[in-house]
């Protein structure tokens, strides 16, 4: 049978200190992995890498913003000198901006640069992480990448058009390579992604509770199209990401799969 072990895989989370991130570089660093945490501040990602060793894991920290090319490419270098491979990469970069939101006001007001911050948080810094990290897999014709999706891409959710249109993006990307890859380098490289539903995180916290941590209206609607009635829990998606990062998911790429308390399939009746 196909394995769920990750020992001694080099694994790199982008956006690696968020809530998201750093929750699964945490998850796979248990399960064996060696995570390198990459992000823009260099002190947060110092940070993170030192509390995954003081958990009994292997990490290192690497500084680059997602967007940037040159930085990513250098990111890598180092990496390689350290460690010699890349084996798994999670695209963990990203979330919305305050400014690209439109709950409180015509989408016809949205500021065009904060449409471009948005798709290029989300899109771009999910596209060019892998085309610099993955091209070292190509090299050694084996890998894994894991994508982060949102029901924004599946489902119209009012007041989110740059992030949903940037989600919606990185879906199609994770499909279009998924294939390429396994074309041009064998059945090896494997790209996948996951549709979390709705946590609260440090950037949504605002809009999904109130000041005395009630539920706001927007999240009392979506946790009534919830099946399972509740938000997740960030440590619930570590399961399914370390299943796509082992063999045990060999023959499975170009999938996006929701992890969302059943909000994608219901249908409200």
């Amino acid at each position: 049978m196909n394995s769920f072990d990750i020992t001694g895989r080099v694994a790199v989370v982008t956006g690696g200190y968020g809530v998201i991130g750093s929750v699964l570089g945490r998850g796979i660093a248990a399960a064996g992995a060696r995570v390198a945490v990459l992000g823009r501040r260099s002190d947060a990602a110092s940070a993170e890498a030192a509390a995954i060793r003081a958990h009994g894991g292997d990490a290192l920290a690497l500084v680059a913003d997602a967007t940037d090319m040159d930085q990513l490419r250098a990111a890598r270098d180092e990496l390689l000198s350290a460690w010699g491979r890349v084996d798994i990469l999670i695209n963990a970069a990203g979330g919305n901006v305050a400014r690209a939101r439109s709950d409180a006001m015509s989408v016809f007001k949205i500021p065009p640069d904060a449409f471009d911050e948005v798709l290029r948080l989300n899109l771009h810094g999910t596209v060019f992480p892998t085309m610099v990290f993955a091209e070292q897999m190509a090299e050694q014709q084996r890998g894994a990448i894991v994508n982060i999706s949102s029901m924004a891409a599946i489902q119209a959710l009012s007041g989110v058009m740059g992030y949903s249109v940037a989600k919606a993006g990185i879906d199609n990307f994770t499909r279009w390579l998924a294939v390429d890859m396994a074309r041009r380098h064998g059945d090896g490289i494997r790209v996948n992604a996951i549709a979390p539903g709705f946590f609260i995180t440090t950037q949504n916290h605002g809009v999904l509770v109130t000041e005395d941590g009630g539920h706001t209206d927007r999240a009392r609607n979506i946790l009534r199209e919830t099946p399972m009635g509740r938000f997740g829990r960030p440590e619930e998606l570590v399961g399914a990401v370390q299943w796509l990062c082992s063999d045990a998911s060999s023959f499975v790429t170009g999938a996006v799969i929701p992890i969302d308390g059943g909000f994608s399939v219901f249908s409200g009746v």
